[in-house]
């Protein structure tokens, strides 16, 4: 459910890490370096245990071979557990009530599936570790610019049902105004910086008839490639009225 989310912002990161202008002398290696070691994840874990973060990073082997020095500067990113629907304010959910069908653009057997479409605030976190605190700061502040762009303040996510892949499903980053926060380490030679950011994301929920239940025989119900619902294709009216 929100693989696809973290998927889709990991996407965004790269295309980030492709703009960063080189603006010191680690910065320089860094853009070199390409994005599998340059950018990580945390697994359902924020920053605020960024020194286990960090150690976890170190210990990963991202050259596939003997142990080498860890490379900084990197970023490290997170999404929380938690979840929380979108308010009213900015969009509303299509819930099972709506009773909303549709027949997928690629689907050359044209079937009518049920959705339904979550919109959650999902919080992601950015943590940049830095030997030196301008570079810390020059990737932070490269990253809100990033961000401020109105052609960057939404991506697209993907979901896969009944064996097509539907693109165009959008995720929204709340505000480019983030703040990047130093995190207290006891390293001395250790720079962090944290940036909170709140994604919008529109999470479709597709349907169709269960095993028993009423379907269009075009599909196997159960499989990844269902049958759909029962639909009208022909009406034949052979009654006169004669007034």
């Amino acid at each position: 459910m929100i693989e696809p989310v973290k998927k889709a912002f990991g996407i965004y990161l790269e295309g980030f890490y492709d703009n960063i202008v080189p603006t010191t002398k680690s910065l320089q290696e860094y853009v070199s370096r390409g994005h599998a070691t340059s950018i990580g994840w945390a697994k359902d874990r924020l920053v605020d245990d960024a020194e286990a973060i960090i150690e976890s990073y170190y210990k990963n082997d991202t050259q596939n071979g003997p142990t080498q020095p860890p490379q900084l500067p990197v970023i490290i990113a997170a999404m929380d557990k938690n979840y929380t629907p979108s308010g009213r304010d900015y969009t509303r959910q299509v819930t099972a009530d709506d009773n909303l069908w549709v027949i997928l653009p690629d689907d050359i057997k044209k079937r009518a599936f049920d959705v339904k479409v979550m919109a959650g605030d999902i919080r992601a976190q950015l943590a940049i570790f830095s030997h030196t605190s301008d570079t810390a700061r020059s990737i932070a502040a490269q990253f809100l610019m990033y961000a401020d762009s109105p052609l960057r303040r939404r991506f697209n996510a993907s979901y896969k049902f009944a064996g097509h892949v539907m693109d165009g499903w959008p995720v929204q980053i709340e505000t480019p105004n983030m703040p990047a926060s130093n995190i207290n380490t006891d390293s001395k030679n250790m720079t962090i910086l944290a940036i909170d950011i709140t994604l919008h994301a529109s999470i479709p929920l597709f349907g169709a008839p269960k095993d028993g239940d009423p379907n269009d025989g075009k599909g196997i119900p159960g499989t990844d490639d269902p049958a759909g619902h029962p639909v009208v294709v022909e009406v034949v009216n052979k009654r006169e009225d004669v007034l």
